[in-house]
C-alpha cells in the first residue's frame, strides 16, 4: 500500500493525496544490467574446473568448383589449450579448435593460372550457364577483335602523320583543332544514326555485319589520308562518322546476341565476360601490330590481309549466333521449308540459312504493312479482293508491276496476325513462282499471266487459292514452329505503319 502524503493548500483546508506506483526500470537500463551480470566475475563458490565437453572427429564437408575440403576437430590443440589453462576472465576453458583438410592434391602452377584465366573469360557456372554455341561464337569474335586491334594501330599511326605531327611546321594548336573536329563530327554521326529504333531487334545479326563492313570503310577512308594529306579534315570526318555509325549499331545489336546465349538470370555476367574476351584479343593484337609496323611493311598489303580477316571472322561470329525469334530472313527459311517439305527447321538450321548479308539494292519480294497505293493499281481490284478476307485482320494482294506481293494490315491486326498475314503472302508468292516457272519452261503459251499489262485481277484465282491453304496449314506451321523452340508470340518482321481502316470517315 503506497503511503498517504498531506498536502497543505490552505490554512483552511488540507487535502490527502494518495501517490502513484513506482515506475518500471527503464528497458534500455535493465539490458545493460542483464549484460553486465554475464560478464561479470563468477560469484564466490562458483565451479571454475569444470572441462569443456570433448569434440572428436570429423564435422563437414565443403565443396569449391569441383574441389573438396574436409572439416575436421583438431583434439590435439584442444587438449594443449586445456592444458595451458583457462581463458582469463572465463569460465569456459578454451575448446577444440577446426581444421580444414583438403580431399584432393594441390593444383599445378599451370591449372593454377589457367583457372585464373578462366575467371576472365568465361561465365561462372561454364558451360551449363550458356548454350552451347557460346564457344564458336566466342572464338570467332575474338579472332575479330584480334585483326581489328592489329589494324587499330595502322589506322592511327596513319592519322598522325596525315595531320602534321611527324611535320615540324605544323602548330599543336592547329593539330587539336583538326583531331577535335574528326571527334565531333562523329559524334553527331552516332547520334543522327540512333533514330533507327527497332531496326536494331528485328535484324541483328544483318546489322552486326553491316556495322562491322562500316568499320573496315571508315578505317579504308583514315588509311587513304596518307595520299591526301591536304584533305585530311574532310576525310576523317567521313571517316569518323562512319566508324561511329558502325559504333552504335555494333552496340545496340549487342545486349540481343548475349541474351541469347544465357541460361537463366546471367545477362550480365556473360557480357562482361564478352567483353573481356574482346579486350584481351584486341590488346594481343595491337601488340603484335606495333612488332610489325617497326618493320616498315607494305600499308596496302598489311591492310588487305587484316581486313580480310576482320571479315571473315565477323561473318563466322554473326553465323555462329543462334537466335529463337522469327525476324523476315529467318521466317522466311522456315515458311519455305514448311511449304515445300512440310517440315519447320530447327533453330540452328534455320539460323544457318538465314541471309546474312542484305546489300540495299535487293529486291525483297514480299511487302508486310504496305500501303494502299502501293498494293492495288485499280480499285476493281480492291473490290474483288475484299471479300475473301472479310474475317481476318489482313489483306494479301500481288502487284505485277513491281512484282512483289503485299500484305495489308487492317488497325484491328494483333501480332499473330501479322505472322499470319507474312505466313499467306508467302504462300501467294509459292503459287506466283510456279506460274512464273510454267511460263518460262513454256514461253509460246498464251494467258492472261502474260500479258503485256498484266493486273491484280489477273492473279485472283491464286490469291482465293492461297487462302484455301492458309486456311488449313497455319495452325499446322505454328505448332511446327513451337516445337522446334521458335517463339511465335512476338513478331520481329518489321511491318510497315499502314493500317486499314474498317470504319469510314463521318
Amino acid at each position: 500500500m503506497a503511503p498517504t502524503v498531506g498536502i497543505k493548500r490552505s490554512p483552511a483546508a488540507t487535502q490527502t493525496v494518495t501517490a502513484p506506483p513506482p515506475s518500471p526500470p527503464d528497458a534500455r537500463f535493465a539490458v545493460r544490467e542483464a549484460v553486465k551480470s554475464t560478464l561479470a566475475d563468477p560469484a564466490p563458490g562458483a565451479r571454475l574446473d569444470a572441462p569443456a565437453p570433448a569434440l572428436e572427429g570429423f564435422l563437414c564437408l565443403e565443396e569449391i568448383e569441383g574441389r573438396r575440403w574436409k572439416y575436421v576437430v583438431d583434439a590435439a590443440s584442444g587438449n594443449s589449450s586445456r592444458r595451458k589453462g583457462r581463458r582469463a576472465g572465463s569460465a569456459v576453458p578454451l575448446g577444440a579448435s577446426v581444421r580444414a583438410v583438403p580431399l584432393q592434391s594441390p593444383l599445378p602452377p599451370a591449372e593454377e593460372i589457367m583457372a585464373f584465366v578462366r575467371s576472365y573469360v568465361v561465365p561462372e557456372g561454364f558451360p551449363d550457364s550458356v548454350t552451347p554455341s557460346y564457344v564458336p561464337y566466342m572464338t570467332w569474335r575474338a579472332l575479330k577483335h584480334f585483326f581489328g586491334g592489329a589494324m587499330g594501330v595502322f589506322t592511327t599511326r596513319t592519322l598522325l602523320s596525315s595531320v602534321g605531327v611527324s611535320q615540324s611546321k605544323v602548330t599543336p594548336g592547329a593539330i587539336a583543332i583538326n583531331w577535335i573536329l574528326k571527334d565531333g563530327a562523329g559524334r553527331v554521326g552516332k547520334m543522327l544514326f540512333a533514330r533507327q529504333g527497332k531496326k536494331f531487334d528485328n535484324d541483328v545479326k544483318q546489322l552486326r555485319f553491316s556495322s562491322d563492313l562500316l568499320l573496315e570503310i571508315g578505317a579504308g577512308i583514315e588509311l587513304a589520308t596518307a595520299a591526301f594529306p591536304q584533305f585530311f579534315l574532310p576525310m576523317a570526318c567521313v571517316a569518323n562518322v562512319v566508324k561511329n555509325v558502325a559504333a552504335v549499331t555494333s552496340t545496340s545489336t549487342r545486349t540481343p546476341i548475349y541474351k541469347a546465349y544465357s541460361r537463366g538470370e546471367n545477362i550480365g555476367d556473360v557480357t562482361a565476360k564478352g567483353e573481356s574476351v574482346g579486350n584481351i584479343a584486341d590488346l594481343l593484337g595491337t601488340g603484335l601490330s606495333i612488332f610489325i609496323t617497326k618493320r616498315n611493311p607494305s600499308l596496302v598489303t598489311s591492310f588487305a590481309l587484316l581486313s580480310c580477316g576482320y571479315l571473315l571472322s565477323s561473318y563466322h561470329e554473326v553465323r555462329s549466333v543462334v537466335l529463337n525469334t522469327l525476324n523476315r530472313a529467318r521466317f522466311t527459311v522456315a515458311v519455305d521449308s514448311f511449304i515445300k517439305t512440310g517440315y519447320v527447321p530447327t533453330l540452328k538450321e534455320g539460323n544457318s540459312q538465314e541471309t546474312i548479308f542484305i546489300h540495299p539494292w535487293r529486291h525483297e519480294p514480299v511487302e508486310i504493312g504496305s500501303r494502299f497505293g502501293e498494293a492495288f493499281q485499280e480499285p476493281v481490284s480492291f473490290v474483288a479482293t475484299r471479300p475473301l478476307f472479310e474475317d481476318e485482320r489482313y489483306m494479301v494482294t500481288y502487284n505485277p508491276t513491281k512484282d512483289k506481293v503485299y500484305a495489308l494490315l487492317k488497325d484491328q491486326a494483333k501480332p499473330d496476325d501479322i505472322l499470319k498475314a507474312a505466313f499467306h503472302a508467302h504462300v501467294l508468292l509459292h503459287f506466283i513462282n510456279k506460274t512464273h516457272e510454267r511460263k518460262r519452261m513454256n514461253p509460246d503459251r498464251s494467258d492472261h499471266y502474260g500479258s503485256l499489262h498484266p493486273r491484280n485481277m489477273d492473279f485472283l484465282a491464286h490469291i482465293a487459292e492461297s487462302s484455301k491453304i492458309v486456311s488449313s496449314s497455319y495452325g499446322t506451321f505454328r505448332k511446327k514452329a513451337k516445337e522446334q523452340g521458335w517463339i511465335m508470340s512476338e513478331s520481329l518482321l518489321n511491318p510497315g505503319k499502314a493500317r486499314l481502316c474498317v470504319t469510314r470517315p463521318q
